[in-house]
């Protein structure tokens, strides 16, 4: 059962930087080799052009966008019903449901999409209620339904022909008197007497069951091809047979077809609670994305619904996290930044080192375990490295963190000084993205006390281009600020490497003021602009600017 299966998504936070995407697919595979089981790399935003130079270079593919991880339908026990085809009997269908334990089966087509529902409660109703003798012929009852029902053989006629003129009789006057109510078309049950078959097949009857296992001569046989009247031997006695005839009729009459409740294995659990509560039914039928049918679910299975399974990379903050984190299990976190908000239900492996990056970690975590680090893996977690130290310049960087991407370095082949000014040149080239883009493509949400903060950074080589994104980011960060109405300030770092540097874009009610008090700087000091900073040698906003703002929020 799919349910079983259920895999694992390794995860990096919002606005995914190349460190959360690496780290996720290099931990997932890592997961895998280790455990045998799936694990599958995510990401919870777009890829930034750094990035994907670097999943170009080592021909990865992008993980799998994740928009939220909300509880769905797929995360829930589906009981999987097969599907029947509308045609099959009451009586088989009363069999599947009993083999099954199901008190509702669905009608699919060929190509599994769903034409109705019935129910037991629809089979025993057709039961119990229906005196209409017409009602075989009226549900146009196919003959081989009658012949599987009765458990009867079919002598003459053709099983794939139906039943829909007549009513439904029982011979059982003599055949001087069956002649006043056996009409043309009839379904005639009748037992040994030659006489009575003779009379029906004269009176034009469409069908004639010969029950208790009685012979059928030549004459009747040759008589009935003759007049185009179906013959069914059966060894049941005829009120066996007229008590199972009715049983044969198709689900098709019965079932129900309009407005039927449906769910998509994309729904969210929280989101069709109050439609299955509002609804009488027992099962829901539940539809992939193209409407094919693919189970049921009941209330009672909505009890036993588990959230997603994570393994979260690279932060252990909520506001960071994927939409819908306080839905899902939460299995591990690997992570080097200060802790955060994240909350989880059950104890978890938690592995957070005060290193300048998650792949580092991750390298490690390799190396522990004895697995083989390839060309492409090793690619991955240097790239990730050098992207998080700035190529070492970041005071976030240790001698383990250089230590680790040398000799990713030479396992993956790469000369890291040549590399890293590429990978970099890749990150900013910026000039066909728009300004929201721009602001976004690193930008973390943060809270100190009661003051939420959102601080974005964008780190290049090239001063001229830094110049620009500051003329253009500084009219952007107030209409930002202005529809980001829970957050108090907002920041851009634009982050120059080679002169290991960071201008300051602020915004927010004391946003710029703050920052000068917190880095001790005079009004004087500034670079003229009212909400910009010039903050000499910061260049990490998890170990200089994160802390920073901490303090002087708290102060």
């Amino acid at each position: 059962m799919e349910y079983n299966k259920r895999k694992t998504v390794v995860i990096g936070h919002k606005n995914p930087d190349t460190d959360s995407i690496c780290s996720a697919i290099c931990y997932a595979n890592l997961k895998s080799t280790i455990t045998g089981m799936e694990y599958e790399p995510g990401r919870a935003g777009h890829v930034s052009e750094e990035t994907q130079f670097v999943l170009n270079y080592f021909g990865v593919d992008a993980p799998r966008l994740i928009k939220h991880v909300k509880t769905e339908v797929r995360d829930i026990e589906i009981r999987e019903t097969k599907g029947v085809k509308k045609n099959i009997s009451l009586k088989k269908a009363w069999n599947t449901m009993q083999a099954s334990n199901a008190v509702t089966l669905p009608a699919v087509t060929d190509d599994g999409m769903l034409e109705g529902l019935i129910t037991v409660g629809d089979i025993t109703k057709s039961y119990m209620n229906v005196y209409d003798s017409k009602i075989l012929s009226k549900a146009n009852t196919q003959y081989s339904n009658i012949i599987e029902t009765v458990e009867g053989d079919l002598i003459v006629g053709d099983a794939d022909a139906y039943f829909s003129e007549g009513k439904v009789l029982i011979a059982a006057a003599n055949p001087d008197l069956m002649e006043y109510y056996i009409n043309k078309n009839d379904l005639v049950i009748l037992g040994n007497r030659y006489e009575s078959q003779l009379c029906a097949i004269e009176m034009e009857a469409a069908c004639i069951i010969v029950c208790e296992g009685a012979g059928v001569s030549m004459t009747i046989k040759k008589l009935a091809q003759e007049r185009g009247c179906t013959v069914i031997a059966t060894t049941y006695d005829t009120y066996t047979v007229a008590r199972l005839v009715n049983q044969s009729m198709p689900i098709s009459y019965f079932m129900k077809t309009d407005n039927l409740v449906t769910f998509d294995e994309n729904d969210i659990i929280d989101e069709i609670k109050d439609v299955m509560a509002s609804k009488r039914y027992r099962d829901f039928p539940i539809l992939d994305k193209n409407g094919r049918y693919k189970g049921m679910i009941s209330r009672r299975n909505l009890l036993g619904a588990q959230g997603k399974m994570l393994i979260l990379v690279d932060h252990n903050e909520k506001s960071q996290a994927v939409d819908g984190i306080e839905n899902a299990r939460i299995m591990e976190i690997i992570d080097h930044h200060r802790l955060g908000t994240i909350e989880t239900i059950s104890p978890v492996f938690f592995r957070n080192q005060p290193l300048g990056c998650t792949a580092t970690i991750i390298y490690q975590m390799y190396r522990e375990a004895g697995v083989e680090v390839d060309r492409t893996i090793a690619g991955l977690l240097c790239s990730a490295i050098i992207s998080d130290t700035l190529l070492f310049r970041s005071p976030t960087c240790t001698e383990v963190d250089k230590k680790a991407a040398t000799e990713l370095a030479v396992i993956a082949g790469l000369q890291l000084e040549t590399y890293a000014g590429e990978m970099f040149a890749a990150g900013s080239n910026l000039k066909s993205k728009t300004d929201e883009e721009i602001f976004y493509q690193d930008f973390k949400k943060f809270t100190a006390g009661k003051v939420s903060f959102g601080v974005g950074q964008i780190s290049s080589m090239n001063v001229q281009e830094l110049d620009t994104l500051k003329e253009r980011l500084i009219p952007y960060i107030r209409e930002a600020h202005r529809e980001q109405r829970g957050m108090d300030m907002m920041f851009i770092m634009l982050t120059n490497i080679l002169e290991e540097s960071t201008v300051l874009i602020c915004e927010g009610s004391g946003a710029r003021k703050m920052i000068m008090s917190a880095f001790h700087i005079e009004e004087d000091e500034g670079d003229g602009r009212s909400c910009t900073v010039r903050l000499p040698g910061v260049v990490s906003r998890k170990k200089q600017l994160i802390p920073a703002i901490g303090m002087a929020l708290q102060g």
